[in-house]
């Protein structure tokens, strides 16, 4: 059976067209109900979660150093400590627990 590569492109631009254009064509006024606004506010971040999360945990050698790495970070994130800081400490957790490991 042969797959026609261009039907699933069309479909696939279509889809996405119409992700895109249907929220602008439909919604003319404010949304003022409280629950979908503050559940379209927090969409971005949760997506982004869902992206990132496995990620960090499958991109080391083990699944603990990416756990490590994860609390590490979430920790310092959560007293303030800068992007570059954060990045820098849990890399420097990773390598260590990955040394503490083999």
């Amino acid at each position: 059976m042969q797959h026609n590569t261009y039907v699933y492109i069309f479909i696939m631009a279509a889809v996405t067209f119409l992700i895109r254009v249907l929220p602008l064509t439909l919604i003319r006024k404010k949304i003022t109900d409280t629950t979908l606004r503050s559940f379209l506010y927090y969409v971005p971040y949760v997506t982004l979660s869902a992206m990132t999360f496995p990620a960090i945990i499958e991109a080391t050698g083990s699944v603990w150093s990416g756990l490590a790495a994860l609390a590490a970070g979430s920790l310092l994130a959560f007293f303030g400590v800068s992007l570059f800081g954060v990045a820098v400490c849990s890399c420097v957790t990773v390598f260590l627990i990955e040394l503490i490991i083999i």
